[in-house]
Parts: structure tokens; sequence; C-alpha cells
């Protein structure tokens, strides 16, 4: 009677095997670093170090002669960190997995093989409708690093590069002015009983703290100017010390242009940067200022900014030198290069520690943020509203 009201079969009641989670198998990596071909590109994805630490770890890694070259890294560095290097470029990028700073062009599209992992940049603004097209007849699954966010919300190599960004525009700036690049023959350092150097910031993002964090290094006087008061909140406090900020009124902006000898723009916008510098403003500014556009990338935030290169990188209008070079941490590839490199290297090992990408996509939101086609299924909303592609979500396609 007593057996009959129990609610567990005698089944139920044996001792049963305990089911134990499947540990992860680590996946070996086969990585190919083609050599850049972008105008002016001369940075690389992966240093020497960071090819030791993953060869290290049991993986390959296959690099194009003289990929490198650029950075100061030598073929030879990479061949003693224990990579391969070829001269084929069609070896390159035949590996099951690709990193490389600039998107591929359309004709190193086709040397893929299907089913590649492709890890770049994406930089849509540059991008056309057949490259998405091609991605998707060759079922490749991309990632763009400059999508890929950290566990506190930011992108990491987005702000890695605008670090560089910022601090050199500082000292661009510096050479600019100097006499044999017939500049004032201002200095940007802290001489005393010598008036500061003007500084004026507009945009208080990673650029603007980075360009004002050197600037007040040199002993400049800085004024920085957004519209968010939270990012001039922030600065201050990153800066550790008070600084002049205002927000954007064409009045105090005009007043701080009459009297400045640098103005730095670093302004992002959506789609594109707003201009804040009329034509107008520019024509009150001193002779032989200097204006660096870093935002140029994205249409510039001064109106009278043309697109320069690194060969031709200045060029005078209304008496007041501009400089608007859109890949300024190209000027300093070895450092950026490095800072790439820390960025790819902990997400390379971590993959293979996962047992492969679509194990880490599956945990990280973070790098799933910087997907943007999965096995030839476009997984990016901007990307398809951009060119009006049909776009399907990669969390209905990955579970």
């Amino acid at each position: 009677m007593a057996e009959s009201l129990s609610p567990f079969t005698k089944q139920q009641l044996l001792p049963q095997e305990e089911t134990l989670e499947i540990l992860k198998h680590k996946q070996e990596l086969f990585i190919g670093i083609p050599k850049e071909t972008s105008y002016q590109e001369k940075r690389v994805c992966l240093t020497p170090d960071a090819v030791a630490a993953i060869v290290a770890h049991g993986h390959r890694v296959l690099i194009e002669s003289c990929a490198g070259k650029e950075a100061n890294f030598s073929d030879k560095e990479y061949t003693e960190a224990g990579a391969e290097i070829t001269n084929d470029t069609q070896k390159v990028f035949s590996c099951p997995i690709i990193l490389k700073v600039e998107p591929p062009t359309l004709d190193e599209l086709k040397l893929l093989n299907p089913q590649t992992i492709l890890i770049s940049a994406l930089q849509i603004k540059t991008r056309s409708k057949k490259y998405f097209e091609v991605l998707a007849s060759k079922r490749v699954t991309a990632l763009a690093f400059e999508y890929i966010r950290d566990e506190d919300g930011t992108y990491p190599a987005v702000r890695s590069l605008s670090e560089i960004a910022g601090t050199s525009s500082v000292l661009i700036a510096s050479e600019l002015m100097a006499n044999v690049n017939d500049g004032n023959g201002l200095m940007l350092g802290n001489i005393s009983g010598v008036p500061p150097v003007e500084v004026v910031i507009i945009g208080a993002g990673t650029v603007g703290e980075f360009a004002a964090r050197s600037a007040l290094g040199l002993g400049a006087n800085v004024k920085v100017f957004d519209n968010s008061i939270t990012k001039l909140r922030c600065i201050q406090t990153n800066l550790g010390r008070p600084i002049y900020t205002s927000t954007v009124q064409p009045k105090n902006l005009l007043k701080a242009l009459k009297r400045c000898d640098v103005l730095i723009g670093a302004v992002r916008g959506k789609n594109r940067s707003p201009i804040l510098v009329t034509e107008t403003m520019v024509e009150h500014m001193k002779k032989d200022a200097v204006i660096i556009d870093v935002s140029i990338d994205m249409g510039g935030c001064i109106e009278t900014s043309e697109i320069t290169s690194h060969d031709k990188p200045t060029f005078k209008k209304h008496g007041v030198i501009h400089y608007c070079v859109p890949n300024i941490p190209a000027r300093y590839s070895r450092t950026a290069s490095v800072s790439i490199s820390n960025i790819f290297t902990p997400y390379l090992l971590k993959i293979a520690e996962d047992g492969g990408l679509e194990n880490s996509l599956r945990f990280d939101k973070g790098l799933k943020n910087g997907l943007y086609f999965y096995h030839g299924v476009l997984t990016n909303k901007s990307v398809a509203d951009w060119f009006d592609l049909p776009y399907r979500d990669i969390n209905l396609l990955m579970f």
C-alpha cells in the first residue's frame, strides 16, 4: 500500500549515473596574414611577439613575405617567432582564418576558399553591394574588428586607434608649426615667460581626450568644446585637472578660434560628422594657424577640410594650414600594429580554447556584435539597410 503512494517509480529510486558537461575541445587554428595592399596602409595585424604566443599554444600562422615590413617587422623576426613565410598570396588566402587590417579587395575575395573566417575592418562607407554578394557566394563568416565590444560596452579596436589618432594629432601640429615646415615658428612647450600655445579641441571623445592629454603634457593652453555635458565632465575627470570646457556655441567657439594656434576636429556623427566650424570662422583664424581634422574619414567637421594623403598631407586655405589625412594611425605603423595585435591575440586564443568561433560567438556577446556575415548570411542590420540587402538575426541562425 505504501509503495503505491510513493511519487517515484522503483526505477527512479535507484542510483542514476551523473551526467557531466562535455568538455570543450580545444581547436587548432590556422591563420593567414596577407600583405596589406590598400593605399598607404602600413600596419600589420600580429606582431612577432603575438605570433610567438599563438604558435606556443599549438596553432599555425602563415604570413605573406614582407607583410610586416612597413611596420619595421622583418620576415626573419616572424620566422624566429614560429610563423611560416610564403611569397604565394593565393596560399595565404586559402587559410581557414584570414586576418587583415583593411577589408580585402574584390580581387582578394576571389582568392578565399568557401567557409573561410575573415577578421578585418569593415569600413562600411567604402564598401559596395558587390563586396557583400561575393562574401555570400563564398559562404564566408566575417567579423569586423571595429564592431567588437568589450565587457564594459566599449569598442577596444576603435578606442586604441582613437588614442593613437588623438595623441598624434598634437605631435603633427607641433611639427607643422616648426620653421622647417614653413610654420609660424611657435613651439608646443611650456617655456618660462613665453605665453603658451592655444589649442582648441572640438569633440570630447577618446580622440579629444588623448589630444588634450598630450597638449597639456607639452604645456599648451587647452579648450575643449562638445555638446555633451557628460563627455565634458568625463574628460575633466579622466585628465585629473580642471580645463576650459564649453558646449558648441558659435559665439564662444569663434572667440576661441580667433586666439588659437591649433584647432583639432574630433567629432563623430552617425553617418557623417556635423560641420561645426564654418569657412567664415576659418577666415577669422590667425595666419599660419594649424587645423587637424581627425574626423575627415567621416566627412570632416570643418567646412574648409579636403582629404589629403600621407605623401602630401597639408594645404593652405585662408592662410591656415590644413592637415586632413584620414588614416592618421598608419603614420605610426609600428605602434598601431602593436595596438591592434594586443586586441586580436586574446580573442584568437579564446576562440581556440572555446573550441572554435561558433562556440565563442555563443558565449561572447561582444564578439558576436562584430559578426556581420555568418556562413554567407548577412547578420548586420546597418549593413543591410545601407546596401538594401536581406539580413537574418544571428540569434535565430545559431540556436
